[in-house]
């Protein structure tokens, strides 16, 4: 008896793709290239780019050179410390639905608005300072998680090292700009804190101006950062267990398919899956230098003052730090993205921080200066650094928004804890020895949390799920 075979069904080019796509150990497709922009338009991109790189941690660093002059009460500096990685933290997954919905340049856009009128309210008294601080602290946490990915889909791969670096760097000029006008303004506006509190406002309205016309590249649809990537649409974060992304969504395979930053993740029942090795160690290594780079931000006037340094001097120190943060901000990132194991820049990075702190330790009157460059070139670079590290371990532009969302998240959560635990080591002790001494601590630990989040898994065969 002959048995007739049915003749095969053509199957279309764009649904074997997709198919391959999902089938577990398989390669992902390659990440769309930047569409070219003609000069005029590139020049606007890059300038929308530093104006709004340089707007991003301004309101953070006016307080620290303020506090030994303006009277501030430790109680106020210690929750002016502990807002914005708390917040930031919390505020951090307010991203993934600003993308999902806005697209990177709407949501950059509205961000920057909302930064604005954060840096006008914290002109309104001191009750003014904590409401607009937690407005600008949720306007910095969209930025911070929609930076890495706006990098990654607008400007060519080999670029997103010296652009991340462009944009620490921007950030810490821009601040330390501020920062040293603190004083300065405080003195010729009859020591008014307001006044140059308010001064803010000017880059946070360049960085709204800048941003805007980058609005027309933005995407269309409920979900325009999926549109533009070739995600099918209703994906968000691929495989991170981050509330509407792909790994949390029914049909979605490729976050078990070993990608990085999920653990049985994206199963057909649409549980939220488990972090992998990597989150965690994206999570720790940034959330460890976050809690260092706040709390010095927020104490190191306080550390000199009491080593005996003038109440001026310190103050200036803190512009210093900044300065060294913008220097350690842009060779970090630029450096690591050259290579495809990050393991010894950060390694570099904790070395530069521990010898930073070291300085305060054994004679930080003696060269104040000097420790204030060194430590802010070292957190600089790894608060950048971590940009690179999202890029690099990521598969695609959701990929990366995902372990940018994840790690910011939790990392700034831990950072939170810092600047109200070193004034509470400080207050129980009466030195800054003690405090200083844990910092060197955290090092120590970061250097461990790296490890993973600084290299990818080896090639052969797909990542083993974590838990399995």
């Amino acid at each position: 008896m002959s048995v007739s075979v049915p003749a095969p069904v053509p199957v279309p080019a764009a649904a074997q793709s997709s198919a391959a796509a999902q089938r577990p150990g398989a390669a992902e497709p390659a990440p769309p290239r930047p569409a070219r922009e003609g000069p005029a338009a590139a020049v606007m991109l890059v300038v929308g780019f530093v104006l709004l790189s340089l707007n991003t941690r301004v309101a953070f660093g006016q307080l620290g050179p303020l506090a030994p002059v303006a009277g501030f009460g430790t109680g106020t500096l210690t929750l002016l410390g502990l807002l914005p990685p708390l917040c930031m933290g919390l505020f951090a997954p307010l991203a993934a639905t600003a993308r999902r919905r806005l697209g990177e340049e709407r949501g950059l856009f509205w961000a920057s608005a909302l930064l604005l009128a954060g840096a006008v309210v914290r002109i309104l008294g001191l009750p003014g300072l904590f409401i607009g601080t937690v407005l600008v602290s949720i306007a910095t946490a969209v930025v911070n998680v929609l930076i890495p990915v706006f990098v990654r889909s607008r400007f060519e791969p080999r670029r997103a090292g010296v652009m991340m670096g462009v944009y620490a760097l921007s950030m810490g000029v821009g601040s330390a700009l501020v920062a040293a006008l603190m004083v300065p303004v405080w003195e010729a506006s009859g020591h008014s804190w307001r006044t140059a509190i308010g001064l803010a406002a000017v880059p946070a309205a360049l960085a709204a101006l800048g941003i805007a016309p980058q609005l027309r590249h933005a995407g269309r649809g409920a979900e325009p950062g999926a549109a533009r990537t070739g995600v099918p649409s209703g994906a968000g974060a691929v495989g991170t267990g981050v509330p509407g992304s792909a790994g949390t969504r029914a049909g979605d395979t490729r976050a078990r398919a070993g990608g990085a930053g999920v653990g049985k993740g994206g199963d057909r029942s649409g549980r939220t899956g488990r972090l992998d090795g990597l989150a965690w160690s994206l999570i720790a290594f940034f959330g460890l230098q976050t809690l260092l780079f706040y709390t010095t931000l927020a104490w190191l006037p306080a550390i000199l003052v009491d080593a005996g340094v003038a109440k001026g001097t310190a103050g200036g120190m803190q512009s210093l730090f900044i300065l060294g943060v913008a220097i350690g901000g842009f060779l970090t990132p630029v450096l690591a993205a050259a290579r495809t194991d990050q393991r010894p820049h950060l390694f570099g990075v904790l070395l530069v921080c521990a010898l930073g702190y070291a300085g305060l330790l054994v004679a930080p009157a003696s060269a104040p200066a000097l420790w204030a460059v060194v430590l802010g070139a070292g957190l600089g670079g790894g608060q950048a650094v971590a940009g690179v590290l999202y890029v690099k371990r990521g598969r695609d532009h959701d990929h990366v928004a995902a372990l940018s969302t994840v790690a910011q998240t939790g990392g700034y959560l831990i950072a939170a804890a810092g600047p109200v635990t070193a004034s509470v080591l400080h207050a129980v002790t009466g030195t800054w020895t003690a405090p200083l001494f844990a910092f060197v601590g955290v090092l120590l630990l970061s250097t461990v949390a790296s490890l993973r989040a600084g290299h990818d898994r080896p090639a052969a065969g797909p990542a083993p799920v974590a838990g399995a």
